[in-house]
């Protein structure tokens, strides 16, 4: 699309905070007005509205793709969103382990253990780890449990936890990040143990280095925006 608008700021408007173009107030692709509750998230939006140059890139402003996700689809759908959510903790990557090589296992376990052993007591989860690629059903008490912690979530929490568990492929790392039990390039480093362990045997191609720095930039932008949103 071409930048059809010269100036791109804050207006303070009954709601909150607005980014407006042009004296008018930007919409979201469902057509609600971007608005939110913080002017520091609205100022990071205005910012990427600012730096576009002749063609706007959707890709290059993810506090507007991630404030959008939120007015569009977690609040309107937010039955949806927990359910999908929870689902993950059968297919969590913390919980799938290497029966080898020694050097993986042992990076595994002492990475991402501490992890599980976190969500057990701080959020009650206790997840059941396994070796292979079949899906295990984990205990019906710590997917409750998960649920209600996600439940507690505001709006904001809760896209943070999707955009960061659908990059990460684990939803104890995406909790462990809403709760800053992690920050986003440790989130990051730890849902690519098994790719980093695989780099360094092997070496890395452009594709998946290209394909990495794309889910290191969706979790650091969750994490930005957990840091926008208060």
């Amino acid at each position: 699309m071409k930048r059809f608008y010269k100036l791109a700021e804050v207006a303070e408007v009954s709601g909150g905070f607005a980014v407006h173009l042009d004296g008018r107030c930007v919409k979201t692709p469902a057509g609600r007005k971007l608005e939110v509750p913080f002017r520091a998230l609205a100022e990071a939006m205005a910012v990427e509205w600012r730096e576009q140059g002749e063609e706007i890139k959707p890709k290059s402003m993810p506090m507007t793709q991630l404030v959008s996700t939120a007015l569009d689809r977690v609040g309107p759908e937010r039955a949806t969103i927990l359910d999908q959510l929870t689902r993950f903790s059968d297919t969590d990557l913390l919980c799938y382990r290497a029966e080898a090589p020694q050097d993986l296992v042992a990076r595994q376990t002492g990475q991402w253990q501490p992890l599980l052993d976190w969500a057990a007591e701080a959020i009650g989860a206790r997840l059941v780890v396994t070796t292979g690629v079949i899906a295990v059903d984990q205990p019906a008490g710590a997917v409750a449990a998960l649920a209600a912690r996600l439940d507690g979530y505001d709006d904001w929490r809760l896209t943070a936890a999707q955009a960061t568990c659908a990059a990460a492929g684990s939803l104890v790392l995406a909790l462990a990040l809403v709760e800053g039990r992690l920050d986003g390039e440790r989130t990051y480093a730890l849902s690519q143990l098994d790719e980093t362990f695989q780099i360094e045997q092997w070496g890395e191609d452009a594709e998946a280095a290209d394909r990495r720095a794309a889910l290191r930039r969706d979790i650091l932008a969750a994490e930005r925006l957990l840091a926008l949103a208060v």
